[in-house]
């Protein structure tokens, strides 16, 4: 064997060695993380930019007036997910019984004259000059409030009985949100809630049973909705109102028009036609292919799979229930949330109304994404391997075995 040859077969090996060796290093799941979210978050905020410039200035607010809004929250969003970053188990643990209590008196307060309507749905909140979703933050305070239920429950989670308290959050903030008309966050309030059910191990029969029930419930809400039913015969191709397929169609031609390498930035045809208001948040996705192409739409897939991967890697590789749930249940409901905006830009279901993380204009969305992200970091610096290595950057030596012997 020439020696060209031995380099050739050990080049793979070498590669994927460094490759290992990379993941392998303790704060690797930190950057995992941390990278293709700020990606994202800069490829969303031109996407609001272009998306929505025709919309804005249709309001005669300008053409930069919600992009403006956009990099706003995503100025105070930084400062927050970085705040949760650095908080350990104990402050998040505190952090969630304030997180749960806030996000049930915020999703009363919609209920009250303070609430605003828009599209139909009673979600938003007035609050001096401030406007807010509160569903949106409710997501984040549902994953802290069940991160903290199995973690304080751990020993006896075999029991069905002390799942009552998880249950019992889930069930109060499900049924507000409901109380708002907004089905779609309700699905993804409830994929949440599911996910962390099947992360802890709970029977199978239990989880089947209660994956029916809630299928059964939005079936009756949907049935009993005109709006909801003229939106599922459109999706079906049976409907009569050319208003509710209009967008779907044009999300299609977005998508198929823009080729392997797009229109152009800010070329979209679609978001001066159908699309209208849904370009720059139901509807990011479709204006995303049709200015950036394939290459655009598979180089934001491979960052939410990337995000993901590290996700879910974080909660294998955590040694605490409190932190395995948090991680899993925030990355469960960014990666659900995506699929759903991605599905219905796809006209793969039924337009729900529900925003592309990182990506669709809205400050609520934005910002309580970004805490999602916080937490992740959070748990990344609390796996075993980083927590050691953070502690000799800041010179702190573990502490000395000692071996107690009986004298006798």
């Amino acid at each position: 064997m020439t020696t060209a040859t031995r380099s050739r077969e050990r080049t793979p090996r070498t590669r994927s060695g460094v490759l290992a060796e990379a993941l392998a290093r303790p704060l690797a799941d930190y950057y995992l993380v941390l990278v293709p979210t700020i990606l994202l978050l800069g490829i969303g905020v031109l996407m609001v930019l272009s998306s929505s410039s025709l919309y804005s200035e249709s309001l005669g607010q300008g053409p930069y007036a919600i992009a403006l809004k956009q990099l706003a929250f995503l100025v105070v969003g930084i400062p927050l997910a970085w705040w949760l970053s650095r908080r350990d188990e104990r402050a998040l643990k505190s952090l969630s019984w304030v997180a749960i209590g806030g996000a049930l008196l915020l999703l009363m307060l919609v209920l009250t004259p303070l609430g605003l309507d828009v599209k139909g749905n009673r979600a938003w909140l007035r609050l001096g000059p401030l406007q807010l979703q509160p569903s949106e933050f409710s997501k984040l305070a549902l994953v802290m409030f069940f991160a903290q239920v199995m973690s304080a429950k751990r020993r006896h989670l075999d029991r069905p009985k002390e799942l009552a308290p998880a249950l019992v959050g889930f069930i109060l903030v499900l049924g507000l949100i409901l109380a708002e008309d907004d089905l779609g966050t309700g699905i993804v309030i409830a994929a949440i809630f599911f996910a962390v059910l099947w992360i802890v191990g709970v029977q199978g029969r239990l989880l089947l049973l209660l994956v029916l029930s809630a299928c059964l419930g939005v079936a009756a809400l949907v049935i009993s909705s005109p709006n909801r039913m003229t939106r599922i015969f459109s999706f079906l191709g049976q409907g009569n109102d050319p208003a509710a397929s209009q967008q779907p169609e044009s999300s299609i031609y977005a998508l198929a028009s823009g080729g392997w390498w797009g229109l152009g930035l800010g070329a979209s045809r679609q978001k001066w036609g159908a699309l209208a208001d849904g370009a720059q948040n139901d509807f990011v996705f479709a204006v995303l292919g049709e200015e950036l192409g394939l290459i655009g739409v598979v180089a934001v897939l491979c960052l939410f799979a990337a995000l993901a991967w590290a996700g879910f890697r974080i909660a294998l590789r955590v040694d605490t229930l409190y932190f395995r749930v948090l991680a899993a249940g925030c990355t469960s409901w960014l990666m659900f949330q995506g699929m759903v905006n991605i599905a219905v830009a796809m006209r793969l279901l039924p337009v729900l109304g529900v925003p592309l993380p990182f990506i669709s204009a809205g400050g609520s969305a934005l910002v309580s994404s970004m805490m999602a992200v916080g937490l992740l970091l959070a748990a990344a610096r609390a796996e075993p391997a980083a927590r050691r290595a953070l502690d000799q950057r800041k010179g702190i030596r573990p502490p000395r075995v000692t071996t107690v012997v009986d004298g006798r």
